[in-house]
């Protein structure tokens, strides 16, 4: 075959695939509704070649009204595009299910030919379609810079091409500008939350500034945002300013006097504490100031007076922790180490002893290699467990527990960390030490190591490094303290979370829904007890003193219900709109999120602290389940009006408990879903 053939074979090729994907699409349109699944793995499966060949992604852009209309979103949630979460695309796009790849590769191909006026659809505009799919490359951006990785080629196979070639296309057709700046809104609003776990947007700022550096790619007037999340991790000081390398910078500083010292550390806490990243540079200057003064390591932290009372109080443990836990690969222990001091929290007598014993803490080899495996060897296993502890007591509602089933265990190291650190650290001894951690269960022992399987059906690895040491056994514990319920009337919860979180939960308890039957239950003495409890105006402006673990009905965008999760309410109070609101931790990494309704997740400005997120009362309350409270302290459930009940209820009816209220509430009832166990 000589050079000038070969176009017009691939050509051939691929207006064959064309042949037999339209005339699989015919047949999927011909079928009447109930034969459809049996006609669509045909079109999938064309699809999938074509999308592996040059210009299969045009074709099927062409076509995306055609393949729409005769079925292939039937049934899915990719059937209602203005309900589809951005978010969500990255486990699709990952899937080892080839259908999975290829209708989400079909769907996004859709949307760019609604972004581009060529398929007036009914259901989503141009300008939906538009902003939907800048979000989705700007999450997945990473689509575009790198090659499969071994896991992906492992897992995927000849499927990890796939997404590669989908995004090289929608970055010509869509143009890199418009996904840089929705790229550098998402990180900035990721920021805001201070989750302690940055990989991820430490690597997506990576990618910004290899855009920037790339002479083929026109970034025109887009990524204004970007120089400051750059400069955070690669130059935030004049002495950086180039990136110049680690050794290089450390020639630099010993050649430095005290002012040009004083600049540099100015300059690292600000940029610290404006984005919440840390710079490898930042961990090298810290290091080196150790030998100069603390008033120049009190600057470099950026500390308030209380921070700096902290430091020189507790001298030689905050030195030890930067000798033991600040590295350039642990750099994210700095903003940990700051935050830790501004809390005060050292002055609790327990926790500067247990402090000193995490410093020198033997790991076992499974504690080691679980580290190793997870973040790598370009620091010790001991340094990046204390940078996971320095974050998290500095950082305690930036706990996530990434994408497993977990949320119990991340609520119980968040709920310790904030309450009561030196029992968290307890738990970081027994678990990295001794690979067994004992908890008691009304009087009884219960062993993470003897307990059986958990609720997570695989050890999780996408954590932080002290939930990946510690999670794995908490979830053993929390199965097994609900295994031990069994046969008890009623949800599992009202005894399992006092005994699993702490004496501070309340051991007085209310459900709205019936374990047996799934349908709501008392739902007005419900809503007015918690208000009674909660709300400010009806508890006697008695704020709330410690955190209180409660279970959600989460929903999607459209309302419809998801499941039962776990979350942390922290306070109630007026936002800077006078608007009563709770704000409450959730243990996912990303607590921004559309409930449906206009019950959209609020993360910043409305007076959320780092880590918060927050609803207004009634908003929270139609989307809320179980709840704990003491008992001994009663509001007044009499002064709760009838508007406060009426606008509760009318959230909840448009939402999960539509299918939950009684039937007499609705015209017609439905199946309820399963009860509550999983929470």
């Amino acid at each position: 075959m000589t050079t000038d053939q070969q176009p017009s074979t691939q050509d051939a090729e691929l207006n064959g695939l064309l042949t037999h994907f339209d005339d699989a699409v015919q047949q999927l349109l011909q079928a009447p509704t109930s034969l459809k699944p049996a006609q669509l793995p045909r079109v999938l499966d064309m699809a999938r070649q074509l999308l592996m060949r040059n210009g299969g992604a045009q074709a099927l852009e062409y076509r995306a009204q055609a393949y729409e209309s005769a079925g292939v979103f039937l049934g899915s949630d990719w059937q209602t595009p203005q309900f589809l979460v951005p978010t969500l695309t990255t486990l699709s796009l990952k899937s080892t299910d080839p259908n999975v790849v290829v209708i989400e590769a079909l769907s996004e191909l859709r949307l760019l030919a609604v972004a581009k006026g060529d398929y007036p659809h009914p259901l989503v505009s141009e300008e939906f379609a538009h902003h939907y799919l800048t979000q989705v490359m700007a999450i997945n951006l990473w689509l575009l810079f790198t090659a499969p990785s071994e896991a992906e080629r492992e897992q995927q196979g000849r499927l990890a091409v796939i997404p590669r070639q989908l995004f090289q296309y929608l970055a010509e057709r869509i143009g890199y500008e418009h996904i840089i700046d929705q790229l550098i809104d998402e990180i900035w609003r990721i920021l805001k939350q201070r989750p302690i776990q940055v990989e991820a947007i430490k690597q997506m700022i990576t990618q910004i500034a290899l855009c920037q550096v790339n002479p083929e790619i026109d970034l025109g007037a887009s990524g204004q945002g970007a120089d400051r999340l750059v400069s955070s991790l690669y130059g935030p000081t004049q002495a950086c300013r180039e990136d110049p390398g680690i050794e290089v910078y450390r020639e630099r500083l010993d050649g430095m006097d005290q002012a040009a010292l004083q600049a540099e550390a100015t300059g690292f806490a600000r940029a610290m504490h404006d984005t919440g990243l840390v710079s490898p540079y930042h961990a090298v200057l810290l290091r080196h100031l150790l030998e100069e003064g603390d008033h120049l390591v009190s600057e470099a932290l950026g500390l308030s007076s209380t921070g700096r009372d902290c430091l020189l109080c507790y001298r030689e443990l905050a030195h030890a922790l930067i000798r033991g836990g600040v590295y350039p690969a642990t750099a994210q222990s700095v903003y940990g180490l700051a935050l830790m001091l501004e809390r005060g929290i050292l002055y609790q007598p327990p926790v500067a002893p247990a402090m000193w014993r995490q410093l020198n803490l033997p790991l076992s080899e499974w504690s080691q290699y679980r580290l190793n495996l997870a973040f790598g060897e370009t620091a010790s296993s001991r340094a990046r467990l204390l940078e996971g502890v320095l974050c998290m007591l500095g950082l305690p509602l930036g706990v996530g527990q990434g994408n497993n089933p977990t949320c119990q265990s991340a609520r119980a190291l968040s709920m310790w960390a904030y309450n009561d650190p030196d029992y968290l650290l307890q738990m970081v001894a027994w678990a990295a030490r001794d690979d067994e951690i004992i908890m008691h269960f009304e009087g009884q022992a219960i062993s993470s190591m003897a307990s059986l399987s958990g609720v997570a059906t695989e050890l999780p690895m996408d954590l932080d490094p002290v939930s990946l040491i510690v999670v794995p056994h908490l979830d053993r514990i929390y199965a097994e303290m609900g295994r031990r319920c069994l046969g008890r009337e009623g949800d599992p919860h009202r005894w399992v979370n006092p005994e699993f979180h702490g004496w501070w939960s309340g051991r007085g308890f209310r459900i709205n829904v019936d374990v047996a039957s799934g349908q709501l239950t008392e739902v007005d003495d419900f809503i007015r007890h918690f208000y009674a409890c909660y709300h400010p105006y009806y508890n006697g402006n008695q704020p709330l003193i410690h955190p209180q673990p409660a279970g959600i009905a989460v929903t999607d965008s459209a309302a419809r219900f998801i499941g039962w999760h776990a979350i942390t309410i922290l306070r109630a109070s007026l936002d800077p709109n006078d608007v009563m609101r709770v704000y409450f931790y959730n243990p996912n990494n990303d607590s921004g999120q559309d409930w449906g309704d206009g019950v959209k997740v609020s993360t910043a400005g409305h007076g959320e602290r780092f880590g918060e997120a927050s609803l207004p009362f009634p908003q929270f309350v139609s989307r809320l389940y179980i709840y704990h409270f003491d008992p001994l302290e009663r509001g007044e459930l009499a002064t709760v009006t009838e508007d406060e009940l009426s606008n509760v209820k009318r959230y909840l009816r448009q939402s999960w408990g539509a299918e939950r209220l009684p039937a007499a509430e609705l015209q017609a009832s439905e199946v309820p879903d399963q009860p509550p166990y999983d929470l």
